[in-house]
């Protein structure tokens, strides 16, 4: 008989512990947990966002900085002396093989 009054005395104090009023008196306790779960997922959401947004932005930094220095080499190779020569002689330019006329002032006045 001992025996059965200790079940019943452990059962009643299970639905003592997770009865109606032990789930009303901590429901802002669990109201806080969900809403702690909920700020936590859309935390690690807007992270894996973030990374995504990073990533995508540094392979197009990598496209811009190739493409500048494929821009910039073809300017640097352009702009020799001898491929602005070649670039202009179908317009009927052609290098200078002597050196320019120096004018000189006929006046006889220097301006210093």
């Amino acid at each position: 008989m001992s025996e059965e009054k200790e079940i019943s005395r452990r059962r009643r104090q299970r639905k003592r512990l997770f009865g109606y009023r032990w789930i009303v008196k901590n429901l802002p306790y669990f109201l806080f947990l969900a809403v702690l779960a909920i700020v936590y997922i859309a935390n690690g959401h807007y992270a894996d966002n973030t990374v995504r947004n990073i990533n995508k932005v540094n392979h197009e930094l990598k496209e811009f900085q190739y493409e500048y220095n494929y821009l910039k080499g073809q300017v640097m190779f352009r702009s020799k002396q001898s491929e602005m020569a070649k670039a202009v002689e179908p317009l009927g330019l052609k290098e200078l093989r002597v050196p320019p006329a120096m004018l000189v002032d006929s006046t006889g006045e220097n301006e210093k």
